[in-house]
């Protein structure tokens, strides 16, 4: 698995994970030392210790970057070694659980993007690598439909394009929507 470089993740979102897939912490990378391939996190988790390996996801474009790190410590400092990442989706990539918002405010039609009337408000269930699962109002999307997806984390804001390659609906107001990333 090659260890991904998409450029500097210098205030993007990151999400971070144990090993076993519990949700520590969403913050923002404050600092990316892209020749070691290490970062530094504005608010690391206190769950974590130096030597201590977790799991990341890190909100780049046209599709997240998911990696493994170790908890490193250098003048003080604590940071992330990373050392090992995911570059394209297959059935096996891990999904991240999320607890977020995002909007959607434009549908793609023949490529151009035709604004929504009203932004549609979607609750975030995971992501990975190659889409995003989410819970939306009833009947927001069909399948085959391209649009934009606004997350905005930790103040950090990503804009995605995907399409919708399936949805259930949940219940009488609800539907779960799975996406691909597309770029």
């Amino acid at each position: 698995m090659a260890v991904l470089n998409y450029g500097n993740y210098e205030g993007l979102a990151v999400f971070i994970y144990d090993m076993d897939g519990n949700s520590l912490r969403n913050t923002i990378v404050k600092t990316h030392n892209k020749a070691e391939n290490q970062i530094i996190v504005s608010s690391m988790p206190c769950e974590l210790r130096e030597n201590d390996t977790c799991k990341l996801l890190i909100i780049t474009s046209p599709a997240p970057c998911e990696y493994q790190g170790k908890i490193k410590k250098a003048s003080g400092h604590l940071y992330i070694a990373l050392f090992k990442g995911k570059e394209k989706e297959s059935r096996s990539a891990e999904r991240f659980k999320v607890t977020a918002t995002a909007t959607i405010d434009f549908l793609m039609c023949d490529g151009q993007p035709q604004p929504l009337h009203t932004p549609v408000t979607v609750q975030l269930i995971n992501v990975c690598t190659g889409g995003v699962r989410f819970r939306a109002p009833y009947f927001s999307l069909s399948s085959g439909d391209v649009f934009r997806l606004n997350m905005n984390i930790s103040n950090s804001s990503k804009t995605l394009v995907a399409r919708v390659m399936n949805h259930m609906d949940v219940d009488r107001v609800h539907s779960d929507y799975g996406c691909k990333f597309v770029g």
